[in-house]
């Protein structure tokens, strides 16, 4: 019998990263309506579709949450001429989907179809701006239906150590509350919903994206034809500057008998207009915001306490947060608390090494890159940064200022905006069980009946 011989696999070296290709941007064709609409298309051929997003600014006011999220939930049941199921009949003829979402800053209509159906698209979303009836019978499904949702998600506990922060940050802002109370759900009425889409589903400072295989002047006109109707006045009211923060003691949130600890750090941030932000970017990067970041090193490869610690930069109308979310067994509670302000810290006080910064700069703009190659992909990213006061050309110029941001600004960067002394902190979890070890680094409040 012959004894199998072993084959020592063929080692290659791996061949060093290429620069980044410079980001080119297409040519955005623009038009705003006598309504107020803006309008902006881009020509991308790469796949015969099309992907649509509307941004409506709104201001979530608290008393308004209840009543808005079920708007959006229900905005696409149906109208005076059509019923959800036509809607949906309608949109599968060609290809398409059409979906809402909301939050404090803007209500969403997000779509797409075939290249060829874009005017059929284009019919039913004008229906839905302008004659959406809000029937009794799928008002009544769809409010039951978010109940559950909520209810269910205040069991989890990513969902309440997000809340205790968002009222520990912002109080009775529009942003201290991203959930309503089911009770709150349940008295919304479909006359309720009628008034709030007059109110709040207006042309007036929304803005239309069109990305896909069209052509632009051709597809503005077809949109204003198809949207001439949506003219209901009125606009989004400002949204309110967000509170002062008070770091004060660190909040643990009472969940008897837990076995996890959710815990999570809020450090105020800059928005992506100012000049400190591409490196904050990046000093963000290194801390915790990818997975070879070093506070994935500390608590996951070398402590074990964690399986995927994160660290990231979130962005609404009025405030910019860097936020670091972390879920820990009980009894490494107080020992994970120490190792996130210690690589903070560090952050804070020490100079990045080079490669440590190439490869986070490497990332920065290939993921970005491959965030727009898609028709989609574009389409949000333009919604977004055009609600941000923000061109598309805000792009380019960012690939080229990660391309040039020096070791020296993201060390200022970090001892700017990473200091642990600066970082609101809340814990989820059992008190009785972590407040004593927690309770050493830093003075501790307990909150025991959270809302």
């Amino acid at each position: 019998m012959t004894t199998p011989t072993s084959i020592e696999p063929t080692r290659r070296e791996v061949p060093a990263l290429t620069p980044p290709r410079p980001m080119i941007m297409p040519e955005v064709a623009e038009r705003t309506l006598a309504s107020g609409l803006r309008v902006m298309v881009v020509r991308r051929a790469a796949v015969p579709l099309v992907e649509l997003r509307l941004r409506i600014p709104t201001v979530g006011e608290p008393a308004l949450l209840a009543a808005n999220e079920l708007l959006a939930e229900t905005v696409l049941s149906g109208t005076a001429a059509r019923s959800n199921t036509e809607i949906a009949a309608t949109l599968q003829a060609v290809g398409g989907d059409l979906g809402s979402s909301i939050d404090a800053d803007r209500l969403v209509f997000s779509g797409n179809c075939l290249a060829s159906g874009l005017p059929r698209l284009l019919e039913v979303l004008g229906d839905v701006l302008t004659g959406a009836a809000y029937p009794d019978r799928e008002v009544g499904l769809e409010r039951d239906r978010l109940v559950d949702s909520i209810q269910v998600a205040l069991t989890q506990p990513s969902t309440v150590a997000r809340r205790a922060l968002l009222r520990r940050l912002y109080g009775a802002h529009p942003y201290g509350v991203e959930l309503p109370e089911p009770a709150a759900v349940l008295a919304v009425q479909p006359d309720i919903l009628r008034a709030r889409h007059t109110a709040s589903v207006v042309p007036q400072g929304a803005v239309l994206v069109l990305v896909g295989d069209i052509e632009p002047e051709q597809a503005l006109d077809v949109v204003e034809q198809a949207l001439q109707d949506w003219n209901t006045p009125g606009r989004a009211g400002a949204m309110p500057s967000a509170p002062a923060w008070s770091v004060g003691p660190w909040q643990v949130t009472h969940r008897p008998e837990a076995v996890q600890s959710s815990i999570r750090l809020a450090m105020p941030a800059v928005n992506r207009a100012h000049s400190d932000y591409p490196a904050l970017q990046l000093a963000n990067l290194i801390f915790g915001g990818y997975f070879s970041s070093r506070l994935v090193e500390n608590i996951r490869e070398d402590k074990g306490y964690t399986y995927s610690p994160h660290s990231s930069l979130s962005h609404s109308v009025a405030s910019s947060v860097l936020i670091v979310d972390v879920d820990v067994a009980t009894d490494v509670t107080a020992p994970a608390l120490h190792e996130i302000n210690y690589e903070l810290g560090r952050m804070a006080t020490t100079t990045p090494k080079p490669e440590e910064l190439e490869d986070v700069r490497q990332y920065a703009i290939g993921t970005m890159a491959l965030s727009v190659a898609t028709q989609g992909g574009l389409a949000s990213w333009i919604t977004m940064l055009v609600g941000q006061g923000l061109t598309v050309d805000w792009l380019a110029e960012h690939a080229k200022r990660l391309a040039v941001t020096s070791m020296e600004e993201v060390q200022a960067a970090a001892a700017r905006y990473l200091a642990p002394a600066g970082a609101v902190t809340v814990i989820l979890g059992d008190a009785d069980q972590v407040s004593e070890s927690v309770g050493r680094l830093h003075p501790v409040e307990i909150e025991t009946n959270p809302a």
